[in-house]
């Protein structure tokens, strides 16, 4: 074994980066038996100094960032910091000066991620983020390397625990969106400020990341559809229970069928209770990968928190250190498909709508005309009337989702159509 350590600088020093930092000091005579070397961690950038950091030699702590990943005798950058800036400009020094980098930073790889891979590549670097996007579950690592000879054709999953605890209350107890999000908030599932969470920016981010890696195709933040979960309502789930399903907060990542594009977008979506993903309770996530070879796979496990987090950047710390050792680099970034990214309008699937409706004759033939008029076909309707109104719930075939947007524009034309309570997309059948 080489006996002079592999020095690490540590960006940030919350609850991953402290985890991070306590097991590299428990754990240190396994890592460098599984490594080759040791590791040593050599500064920790934090933005408090002055902070009590228990197991942290108050000597390594610095405020200065850059001069951090300057120093030029640092083997592996890892930063969990999060956000754009400084991560972005931090990283990308980092490289320059003779780093390598493992990330967690979801946000800044799904907005640049090719930008900082191709500084990584000029400078015979790594830059390894499987900690960006499901925590401790083994994901980016199989996409990219298990994976590698295999055709991936979808990536379908839940990949934020603060949603999927919310709407896992909302189904099995019948709280209302507000009482399952105070619950998260109490437990600390949820932010005091959820608004990445629950609107999805989270999800999306992640979604964006999986997509590049499973298609060999850049795919940015900004391409992929983002719809929310905050008007979920019981009433949906309701709904959900009669067609047995329930309803997740999804990332769908998919070619289409003639495999000349791809598509990325995060929604809530009606799921059938005999899918994988509908028995994921709680916090946890999991991805469900469908390709040509391997048929189905199903990852899952905790996709957050402070030792989940810690254990995928600690994966990434000991496959990096043992590339520096080696001389050699781990898989980069691979974009050689570069296919087309199509808007959402394009993406074909189901939808349940529920409709409020006059209770009078004639009003479910005009509301049929009216998804015949658009292309759009119908699988089930269900009608339910009092006093004069009424609600409709149609269940449609498989329709490209500019059809029904444009049908939905039809219906809120209509004089005996009150309102359109919701409209939720059917997946995973």
């Amino acid at each position: 074994m080489r006996t002079r350590p592999l020095k690490v600088a540590l960006l940030g020093c919350g609850v991953v980066g402290s985890e991070v930092a306590r097991i590299m000091t428990t754990h240190a005579d396994d890592l460098a038996a599984r490594i080759g070397a040791p590791v040593e961690l050599a500064g920790v950038a934090v933005r408090r100094p002055s902070k009590v950091r228990e197991g942290i030699d108050p000597a390594l702590v610095t405020t200065d960032a850059t001069a951090l990943v300057k120093r030029g005798d640092i083997d592996v950058v890892v930063e969990v910091i999060g956000g754009i800036e400084p991560a972005r400009t931090l990283i990308t020094t980092a490289f320059e000066h003779g780093a390598s980098v493992v990330s967690a930073n979801k946000a800044l790889l799904a907005q640049d991620g090719a930008a900082l891979h191709a500084v990584a590549e000029a400078n015979s670097k790594d830059l390894y983020y499987e900690a960006a996007v499901a925590g401790a579950i083994p994901l980016i690592r199989p996409l990219r390397e298990s994976l590698a000879g295999d055709k991936v054709n979808r990536v379908l999953g839940i990949v934020n625990g603060t949603t999927n605890f919310i709407l896992d209350k909302m189904d099995s107890t019948g709280a209302g969106y507000q009482e399952a999000l105070d619950e998260a908030t109490a437990l600390g599932y949820a932010e005091a400020d959820p608004t990445a969470d629950v609107e999805g920016f989270d999800a999306a981010a992640k979604a964006a990341i999986l997509a590049g890696i499973a298609f060999h195709t850049r795919v940015r933040l900004d391409d992929v559809y983002r719809e929310g979960m905050t008007e979920v309502t019981s009433a949906d789930f309701a709904s959900a229970r009669e067609m047995g399903c329930t309803i997740k907060l999804l990332a769908i990542c998919e070619r289409a069928e003639d495999g000349a594009s791809v598509t990325a977008r995060v929604h809530p979506a009606m799921i059938p209770l005999t899918h994988p993903l509908a028995s994921v309770r709680g916090a946890y996530n999991a991805v469900f990968v469908e390709s040509d070879a391997s048929g189905q796979l199903m990852f899952y496990g905790p996709g957050a928190g402070g030792s989940p987090t810690a254990s995928a950047v600690l994966g990434d710390l000991v496959a990096v250190c043992r590339n520096r050792l080696s001389g050699a680099t781990g898989p980069g970034e691979s974009a050689y498909a570069a296919l087309p990214v199509s808007p959402m309008g394009e993406v074909v699937t189901r939808y349940h709508i529920s409709l409020d409706v006059a209770d009078k004759p004639g009003v479910l033939a005009q509301v049929a005309t009216v998804f015949a008029e658009h292309g759009v076909s119908i699988d089930t309707v269900r009608q339910q009337g009092k006093d004069g109104e009424a609600s409709l719930v149609v269940v449609t075939h498989r329709a490209s989702d500019a059809a029904l947007s444009g049908t939905v524009e039809a219906l809120r034309k209509l004089d005996t159509v009150r309102g359109v309570a919701s409209i939720m997309r059917v997946e995973g059948e």
